[in-house]
């Protein structure tokens, strides 16, 4: 298969059509994904439908978030497609008055399956966080902040201090867990 430039619009339009999350425009955010979609990031792992879910109960919380998506960098193989995105993730939650930016990467791995391009796995890697301030300073608990990964702690402290608590470490920028997440994404787009 010889991709197009349509196959690349394609592309950018599912890595664009984050903002459906931002704006709760759920059943347009579901169509971003294949049924088997998958996604992993700091506070969720598992089924993209299930994700949905659980972004309508972070909907209903004190914490709201918005991203700001990047171009895509995308390498195909015939119907799959490697895509690596710039996003950055802005966090408030406004009883706590605070909140936080972080910069990541969405690694996708995409397919086109019965002629459309949609997501089959979603998984983040995390660059660097900082904490905002809205209102003035406000204290943190700075020593169970710095036992978090660096490349995510500022978001990490925010989603557990709002109900969503962070599981499991995630790749952040050069680790082991970005270099293996990078291999099986090449094994997957080589199969």
């Amino acid at each position: 298969m010889q991709t197009t430039l349509e196959d690349r619009q394609a592309i950018a339009d599912l890595m664009n059509g984050w903002m459906h999350r931002d704006l709760a425009q759920w059943d347009q955010l579901a169509e971003l994904f294949h049924a088997d979609g998958t996604i992993e990031v700091t506070w969720f792992e598992g089924p993209a439908a299930d994700f949905i879910a659980g972004s309508q109960r972070m909907g209903k919380s004190g914490l709201s978030t918005k991203h700001f998506v990047g171009q895509p960098v995308v390498r195909f193989n015939g119907a799959k497609a490697i895509v690596e995105t710039n996003a950055m993730i802005i966090g408030e939650n406004v009883a706590l008055e605070l909140g936080c930016v972080a910069h990541s990467r969405f690694y996708d791995l995409a397919e086109k399956r019965a002629g459309e391009w949609k997501i089959v796995r979603r998984q983040c890697i995390y660059d660097n966080a900082y904490f905002t301030f809205p209102c003035g300073v406000v204290e943190i608990d700075r020593e169970a902040v710095r036992a978090l990964p660096r490349g995510y702690a500022a978001l990490a402290w925010l989603l557990a201090q709002s109900g969503f608590p962070v599981r499991r470490v995630f790749a952040t920028k050069g680790s082991e867990l970005e270099q293996k997440m990078k291999q099986q994404g090449e094994a997957w787009l080589a199969a």
